[in-house]
């Protein structure tokens, strides 16, 4: 359904209570990150295309969520909430190790002493051709050459090899 505004001033004019504006950005952006915070990280910190139909589904499902918005800034007020929100976390998790601790996964080792760890692939389900891959692009021909690997939080790969 196309909507064209009848005056130009309909187009700034916020309808919705600014206050149910700032709960349902707030609401949905701490269940996103609770939720994003258990799943599977993925490998190399690049989104993979199943990531991004992933997100740009949530994105979706988010945006029904938040109503159906006929202002500019209605939904510029859902940005401003969504954007401070995310500061006010990354401030926060700076400033305060449990929260950091609260809202990060930890690295989990997945190579130890040229030996994969099978279990721990398959918690973050990480495929063997998608761990050597990590490990040829940073120069890795084996995995006998490496001492220890993790997949980060963000779901890079970092190595550290035997000497």
């Amino acid at each position: 359904m196309t909507w064209l505004p009848d005056t130009w001033s309909e187009l700034f004019l916020v309808e919705t209570p600014l206050l149910e504006l700032a709960a349902r950005g707030t609401i949905l952006y701490f269940v996103i990150l609770f939720l994003m915070r258990f799943m599977p990280r993925r490998t190399g910190g690049e989104l993979a295309t199943m990531d991004l139909i992933f997100l740009l589904l949530i994105a979706e499902a988010a945006s029904n969520a938040f109503g159906e918005y006929r202002s500019v800034s209605e939904g510029l007020v859902l940005v401003l909430v969504l954007m401070g929100w995310n500061f006010a976390v990354n401030a926060a998790s700076w400033r305060f190790r449990w929260i950091e601790r609260l809202v990060s996964s930890p690295p989990i080792q997945v190579v130890r002493n040229g030996k994969m760890l099978k279990r721990n692939m398959r918690r973050e389900f990480l495929t063997e051709e998608e761990l050597m891959s990590a490990l040829r692009q940073q120069g890795v021909a084996s995995v006998e050459e490496v001492r220890v690997a993790y997949i980060e939080g963000e779901g890079a790969i970092t190595v550290i090899k035997s000497h």
